[in-house]
């Protein structure tokens, strides 16, 4: 993702045009004050065949691409760089010189970029299957995960990763069911998960998949509970439509700048701490939403304990 902000102020002298680009999210890498005064266009990353495009275009360009190299390129080789590039054209780009400059050039003295030669460039293996069977693979990956089958889950891994799939696209989508499916059912999965794709990310193949699939067969094998992404959903939707004309309950706004009625409001909130077993009932919810109840925990694994605590907190009222 790449994001351009720019900003215009108001000086005495005339105005400053400020223009910045990053690669991070701006709303959660820089000050809300200055985002705020931004106007901030969103990049998406490209689709392969307009990398596909550009790739054909540098192979003919005399002046600015490879042309003077009378170079082509194979329609798998093609393929393989635009969609392995990942949205990023400079990558892209890179491993079309680098095929280029590095294939032995025919009897005629033209080069052809083979898609063994387009493999090297970009040191990713071709899939030896097609877009469809990814896609089907991945969905048996994911539904084995949710099944709590770990035999399943650790083959169809393996299937991705040895026909060619990145493995971090599997470690992705392992940390994302630790949440989905198992979730609050043990909450430890969702380490286990994460520390699998830090140590996978950071030593590479082959070795990293010995953490990936400790952290595969733990997902699998953890009880399982959908009960965070229920109480999420049911969140967002009265975040969207509920109207919140109150705001905060006065007890719980911020009154380091308040007003003198915000700051006698404040004196209202009860802390905690100063309660038996750190608890006391207090409304922490907007008067419209007050009863709402969003994370209901199931009977299973640690979501049992989550209940009794709940119900020994009850017991404080």
């Amino acid at each position: 993702m790449f994001y351009s902000c720019t900003e215009y102020i108001p000086a005495e002298q005339g105005t400053i045009i400020f223009i910045g680009s990053t690669t991070e999210n701006p709303y959660a890498s820089m000050t809300p004050a200055i985002v705020s005064r931004c106007r901030v266009f969103e990049f998406k990353r490209l689709g392969e065949e307009d990398i596909k495009d550009a790739l054909l275009k540098a192979l003919k360009d005399r002046r600015k691409g490879l042309g003077e190299y009378k170079a082509e390129i194979d329609g798998d080789a093609l393929s393989h760089i635009s969609r392995v590039a990942g949205g990023d054209l400079r990558t892209a780009y890179n491993a079309l010189e680098l095929a280029v400059l590095t294939t032995p050039p025919q009897s005629d003295g033209s080069i052809r970029v083979t898609l063994a030669d387009a493999e090297q460039s970009i040191q990713r293996k071709a899939m030896s299957y097609n877009e469809d069977a990814f896609y089907d693979y991945l969905s048996a990956f994911c539904k084995s995960l949710r099944g709590s089958d770990s035999n399943a889950a650790l083959y169809y891994a393996m299937r991705l990763i040895e026909g060619g799939c990145d493995p971090m696209i599997v470690a992705r989508r392992l940390v994302i069911h630790s949440s989905e499916d198992v979730g609050m059912a043990d909450p430890n999965a969702l380490v286990v998960a994460s520390s699998a794709m830090f140590v996978l990310q950071n030593t590479g193949y082959p070795e990293g998949l010995i953490p990936l699939s400790n952290a595969i067969i733990y997902v699998c094998e953890a009880p399982k509970s959908n009960s965070v992404v229920m109480a999420m959903n049911a969140a967002k939707k009265d975040a969207r439509e509920v109207r919140d004309d109150e705001g905060v309950p006065p007890y719980l706004k911020d009154n380091t700048f308040g007003d003198k009625e915000t700051k006698s409001q404040s004196g209202k909130y009860k802390y905690p701490h100063d309660y038996a077993g750190g608890y006391v009932d207090q409304q922490y919810l907007p008067d419209k939403l007050k009863d709402r109840v969003y994370y209901k925990p199931s009977d299973y694994g640690y979501e049992r304990t989550v209940k009794q605590i709940r119900k020994d907190k009850g017991k404080l009222k």
